[in-house]
């Protein structure tokens, strides 16, 4: 099963999500300028909350995914106030006819000041070990 690694940061904490998460499954992390050129079975996007929603940079990248290189879209991310971006990604991806999965990593992430040090290494590491059952499990993995 192949996969790749895609992140959206201002912080720096879903960059470190995205590397713990490429290094558990062998694969790199890049940042939404580096486009899907081969298919691949799963895209773990990492992303965030700003201003209460998506930054417009991802809704972007995830409208010019096309559903033929992309077998479904597995969400992570971190944030200091609010939880999953989940709902916000199923939107997006429903729009261009791509499964997201029903599970997720979401951790607590620092922000001037606020949960500090997190993401933490043991953040880190049930990042790792939630990509590895992802694509241990191949194909598999309901969605909403």
């Amino acid at each position: 099963m192949k996969a790749a690694v895609r992140y959206y940061t201002k912080t720096g904490n879903t960059k470190r999500l995205a590397e713990a998460i490429a290094r558990a499954i062998g694969t790199e992390a890049l940042p939404l300028e580096s486009p899907i050129q081969e298919p691949v079975d799963v895209l773990f996007l990492g992303n965030s909350y700003y201003a209460f929603s998506i930054d417009p940079e991802v809704r972007t990248f995830i409208q010019s995914l096309d559903n033929a290189k992309v077998g479904r879209i597995v969400n992570f991310g971190s944030a200091a106030m609010l939880n999953s971006t989940w709902k916000k990604v199923k939107v997006e991806a429903d729009k261009v006819r791509i499964h997201l999965d029903d599970r997720e990593f979401h951790c607590k992430g620092e922000f001037k000041g606020i949960h500090k040090g997190r993401p933490n290494e043991k953040d880190l590491a049930a990042a790792a070990a939630f990509a590895k059952t992802i694509m241990s499990e191949g194909s598999g993995g309901k969605t909403k």
